[in-house]
């Protein structure tokens, strides 16, 4: 009897400093979570340098050409008569910027900014969204975790219960080594629960940065299941707002003003030239005009590059148009299986498993029934309790991705 009772207290000490250690551990809600990924977050960081640098292409778009100046200086000696000495040239030209060209130059490059700002805004909701999912994920590991505890707390419990009976004559010896493999299999399952917790916690940290510690809690609700808006009324949100199209319709824009711009770049650059030279006798002036006239490059591959590339991205953003209406059709039938699992769950199953469990433990304490029954009756009400932990983990699974699909931010 004392050594159950050591083993005992060593178990409820051990399990008291497991407890004792995660209330000491930080916890962070999603909103700190989500205000920590948005400040340090590197490819958020990456994003917002390629808006910066898309922007400053507009105005390399729309700058104009720089004049050119030559000057040249020498010696004129006379060959027949005159006056020798020192003479110099000098002659500035001006390229003129072809309005047509100019408008579509900066057109592509705004429809770039554009696309930048799309692929900024892209990276935002999904690091949101992948950040929030990593949070439910966490957060039912972490009520696995606990669920587990519970069980191996149970098994224990048992284990002991029938030890005492066994020893004295009140129950054969297979019903401890039963009760011995079913603790053997609740020290497994709360082992892999807090492994899994771990895993959990590193994927967080991989979405946040360096500045969230290694060992922390996170707080949180599962939200309520709710009736979702008519399919079609969620895709037409979808197509007109999720940031992935938004992105090729910039890219589409930007390769049809390029094309534009080849196009334009057919016709002859004018530029105005004067010149003004002087020698020993004379001083001449002159003011002219520079023609460059396109006969042997009439920019057919840059025309030819820039009507397959527009054709390319015409195709993927159709491409790309049924495959996030799939991955939304996808997302909201999960979403309904969850919540009808979870109505079933909380509605009946659990309960009554629950119910189950305490009759089988109250029939095996007066010998009415055996270990196999109540062991039975604790396998059925920790695989429900499961089932619901992890139908609540789905719901918000498919929840996220809609509201991904809608690029609404994960608040």
């Amino acid at each position: 009897m004392s050594g159950r009772i050591a083993r005992s207290c060593l178990f409820l000490l051990a399990f008291g400093t497991g407890i004792a250690s995660a209330a000491d551990l930080p916890v962070f809600d999603f909103a700190s979570l989500r205000q920590l990924s948005l400040d340090a977050n590197l490819s958020l960081v990456a994003a917002r340098d390629g808006v910066d640098a898309a922007r400053a292409g507009i105005t390399s778009a729309s700058a104009y050409p720089n004049p050119e100046t030559e000057l040249t200086t020498g010696n004129a000696a006379p060959r027949i008569g005159g006056a020798s000495g020192h003479a110099h040239a000098i002659a500035i030209s001006q390229r003129i910027d072809n309005p047509w060209q100019r408008a579509a130059r900066i057109g592509a490059a705004e429809a770039l900014a554009g696309g930048a700002e799309a692929g900024l805004r892209q990276t935002r909701v999904g690091l949101l969204s992948r950040l929030q999912v990593a949070f439910y994920e966490l957060l039912r590991r972490q009520e696995e975790v606990s669920a587990a505890r519970d069980d191996l707390a149970l098994a224990e419990s048992i284990y002991e219960r029938v030890k005492v009976r066994v020893d004295v004559g009140e129950a054969p010896r297979y019903d401890l080594i039963r009760a011995e493999a079913e603790r053997l299999t609740a020290r497994n399952a709360a082992r892999s629960a807090e492994l899994r917790v771990n895993q959990s916690k590193v994927t967080i940290r991989g979405l946040v940065a360096e500045r969230l510690p290694a060992e922390f809690q996170v707080r949180g609700d599962w939200t309520e299941p709710r009736a979702l808006p008519p399919l079609e009324q969620l895709r037409e949100r979808v197509l007109g707002s999720n940031p992935e199209l938004a992105v090729l319709r910039a890219e589409q824009s930007r390769f049809d003003r390029q094309l534009e711009l080849e196009k334009a770049r057919r016709m002859p650059d004018l530029a105005i030239r004067a010149v003004q030279e002087r020698d020993p006798d004379l001083e001449n002036n002159r003011v002219g005009v520079l023609l460059t006239i396109p006969i042997w490059d009439r920019r057919a591959g840059p025309i030819a590059e820039a009507t397959a590339q527009g054709l390319r991205v015409r195709n993927q953003l159709e491409h790309s148009q049924f495959t996030l209406s799939q991955s939304l059709e996808t997302a909201y039938g999960q979403y309904d299986i969850s919540r009808n699992q979870i109505n079933i769950l909380e509605g009946a199953i659990l309960r009554e498993a629950e119910a189950a469990v305490k009759v089988a433990e109250a029939a095996y304490r007066f010998g009415e029934r055996g270990i196999l029954e109540l062991l039975d009756a604790r396998r059925v009400f920790r695989a429900a309790r499961n089932d619901l932990i992890a139908a609540r983990y789905d719901l918000e699974v498919a929840r996220i991705e809609i509201d991904r699909l809608q690029a609404v931010e994960a608040q």
